[in-house]
């Protein structure tokens, strides 16, 4: 083995990296294929931010999401029978040997660094992203059907109308100027009532975990922690409901199955995985790709000339300007080398995906945007070479029916509102400072005339 001298610590809260986290990560990828990373409150970790070593990391089976993986395989599988209490964290295993401990839970430390309560650890840990091997088929199998190429398509027309709606209502929103926030009035309703209603989750109750789920999306600060305690909460009293009234939405699949299938820990965390991962990263996938349109004129004049390129355009859109920056770390289960770098055993490595997705090694000149880019088409008919739904056992898992709500609310937009323009410049356009997801704080937009419906 060999071991490459890596540039010096990066600390991923820097501002340039948050601000433009592309040509920040440009620099870095040229200097070395890995790099130290620090966020305050966490143990350093290795970073990876070429294209090839992404992928690897994201797809090598001695790199586990596990931490408990590294040592003595994955955690024990859910108990069957009786459905334990729903505060037992049942799925982590008996404390690993003195002399082999568990590394350091990189995401866990991060979302304590930002104000995660204690007791909230055990349902970060048992989510589907913690999981590796059986546990993670199992978790992952439960609730894959409902997002299957199949499903997204019988879904697509609620989709197109919840779209058209959102689309049409925003003149409600605008103020005189005829300018309005399309973040909060169009990119982030749309994916939260789709989510909601996957799930099964009443209309009643969506308000309110709209505004917890922002809470986590936003990086840290005041609420955090009461928003965390409510949605465990929340979850719970919905399975509770669902298993005195079934119905035929996935919650009921859920709670039908805790208890034997899943660990009540489990089925919390599956709840929450699946409710914030399902908005917040498509809202974000939405207001980027609006932004990045309005920002190049002649792209936008291709999309309107022929609304058959939205599709292929949202993928080079997830590439271009994708709302992940990095993606979960991974834990090497035993020394390796990467891009000729010796990684111990134990050892954290972060797939950067905005790093990966820009990489001149795969793409010619990755920093224009491109909707008619060439790739590859992935299983479900998209150009999917980019790395921006991840790769592996763990690719998202909602990446159909994200792709499918980017294309149909861009669509809509498009359509309701022939002369759309940003309000602002687009170096102005406000940005989150949470430096793990590239999001917009607003994305103000001038409407102008509205086309007529059907149009």
């Amino acid at each position: 083995m060999t071991t490459a001298d890596p540039v010096e610590t990066v600390d991923l809260r820097a501002d340039h990296l948050v601000r433009d986290p592309f040509a920040a990560f440009a620099d870095l990828r040229e200097c070395a294929p890995l790099a130290r990373a620090t966020i305050p409150g966490v143990d350093p970790f290795w970073i990876a931010v070429r294209y090839q070593d992404v992928r690897t990391v994201l797809s090598d089976p001695r790199f586990a999401n596990d931490v408990h993986s590294v040592h003595g395989g994955p955690r024990a599988e859910a108990p069957t029978g009786a459905a334990a209490p729903a505060t037992a964290d049942t799925s982590t295993p008996a404390a690993a040997p003195a002399e082999a401990p568990a590394p350091a839970h990189r995401t866990e430390q991060v979302w304590r660094a930002r104000g995660m309560p204690p007791e909230c650890a055990a349902y970060l840990r048992a989510g589907v992203f913690d999981a590796d091997g059986a546990r993670h088929r199992r978790m992952r199998g439960l609730v894959h059907p409902a997002f299957t190429a199949g499903a997204v398509e019988r879904l697509r027309p609620r989709i197109e109308r919840l779209a058209e709606e959102y689309a049409r209502g925003l003149a409600g929103h605008a103020d005189r100027d005829g300018v309005v926030d399309l973040v909060a009035h169009f990119a982030y309703p749309l994916p939260v009532t789709v989510i909601c209603e996957v799930l099964g989750i009443p209309e009643a109750d969506r308000p309110q975990w709209r505004r917890w789920s922002s809470y986590l999306g936003r990086g840290a600060g005041p609420g955090l922690d009461g928003a965390l305690r409510a949605m465990v909460a929340a979850a719970r009293e919905l399975i509770e409901r669902r298993r005195a009234e079934p119905t035929e939405d996935l919650l009921s699949r859920l709670a039908a199955a805790e208890g034997d299938t899943l660990a009540p820990v489990e089925t919390v965390s599956l709840i929450l995985n699946l409710i914030v991962a399902g908005h917040e990263t498509t809202a974000t996938l939405i207001g980027n790709g609006t932004a990045a349109l309005l920002a190049h004129p002649e792209q936008l004049a291709l999309v309107r000339a022929d609304p058959g390129l939205l599709p292929a355009a949202v993928d080079e859109l997830m590439r271009w300007c994708g709302p992940t920056i990095g993606g979960v770390p991974r834990y090497a289960t035993e020394d390796l080398t990467l891009a000729g770098t010796l990684i111990r055993k134990g050892e954290a490595v972060m797939p950067i995906l905005a790093g990966a997705n820009h990489d001149p090694r795969v793409y010619a000149e990755p920093e224009r945007l491109d909707i008619c880019r060439a790739g590859a088409p992935d299983r479900d008919g998209h150009h999917d070479a980019h790395l921006g739904f991840g790769h592996g056992t763990h690719r998202c898992l909602g990446a159909a029916l994200a792709h499918e709500e980017a294309v149909v609310a861009l669509g809509a937009l498009l359509r309701a509102y022939p002369q759309l323009a940003l309000a602002v410049g687009p170096e102005a356009v406000e940005r989150g400072p949470n430096p793990a997801a590239w999001h917009l704080a607003a994305l103000p937009v001038r409407l102008g005339p509205q086309a007529p419906a059907g149009g």
